[in-house]
């Protein structure tokens, strides 16, 4: 009997001393804790997307609470967490202008085609690495669902083989624009302004043989403008939100009807 209850006796010793050891080295070798930083990570939504320019909701909570970051660069917070962590700091609150993805292409079904018959990962990254993808556009849209796959707001849908963005639920928080191989989609102000929805930069006739509705660079918009806030550049055309008073001259200039007047209530 003792042959095996001095052995047991012997085990239950040793993990109880290395219990003490390790209870008293967690004690003595604990990091402190940044209350402050504590409090306003519980102030932050938790997406952890990154568009604060930190990494992360626990590296903005700990810029904040060090002073290094300022309120109002959460743009899934929004206004509201903005103004509240401005009031636990006790900083004036930082203005946020609201922004939202938009993806710049129209490629559906019914305007280009797919080159090959992809067969494969249902991943746009997956097929791009496969001779740059199935669609005859090769700045368009691939629709195989990666911008939607990282939306953790359910704001993104493909339908007819192109990327939609639903603006009420839309956080501009960025995780589409990082997932997208093609980097179709952008953030915009959400404001009246002229969107250009293509990313072709192509010449004029070779984005015609692969798209209806792609932009040909043909400048038409570029001359109507009376505000310089659009301009046409490597055959594509853009707009500067900032010069953009969302007059829709421009969206009744252009041949091809790419330009969209985005005006969200």
């Amino acid at each position: 009997m003792n042959d095996i209850l001095i052995p047991v006796l012997i085990l239950a010793a040793i993990g109880l001393l290395a219990g003490l050891i390790l209870a008293i080295a967690s004690i003595v070798m604990a990091v402190p804790k940044d209350q402050k930083a504590e409090d306003i990570r519980a102030m932050l939504p938790g997406a952890n997307c990154g568009a604060c320019g930190f990494s992360g909701c626990d590296g903005y909570a700990k810029a904040l609470a060090d002073g290094t970051a300022q309120p109002g660069l959460c743009t899934v917070g929004g206004s509201d967490v903005s103004n509240a962590i401005a009031s636990y700091l006790g900083v004036a609150a930082a203005s946020m202008e609201p922004h939202m993805s938009i993806v710049r292409c129209l490629g559906s079904h019914d305007n280009t085609t797919d080159r090959a018959e992809y067969e494969g990962m249902t991943s746009c990254a997956a097929a791009v690495a496969v001779a740059g993808g199935p669609a005859s556009c090769t700045f368009g849209c691939i629709g195989l669902g990666d911008c939607v796959n990282a939306c953790q707001y359910n704001a993104l849908s493909v339908r007819n083989g192109v990327a939609m963005v639903e603006p009420k639920n839309c956080v501009a928080c960025g995780m589409c624009l990082k997932a997208c191989p093609r980097h179709l989609l952008t953030l915009v102000p959400v404001k009246k302004q002229a969107v250009v929805l293509c990313s072709n930069c192509d010449k004029g006739n070779v984005t015609n043989k692969v798209c209806k509705v792609g932009c040909i660079g043909c400048k038409k918009c570029e001359r109507t403008c009376e505000h310089d806030a659009i301009h046409v550049d490597n055959f594509l055309a853009t707009v500067d939100a900032e010069k953009c008073v969302g007059c829709g001259e421009c969206v009744d200039a252009c041949p091809r009807h790419i330009i969209d007047l985005f005006n969200v209530e």
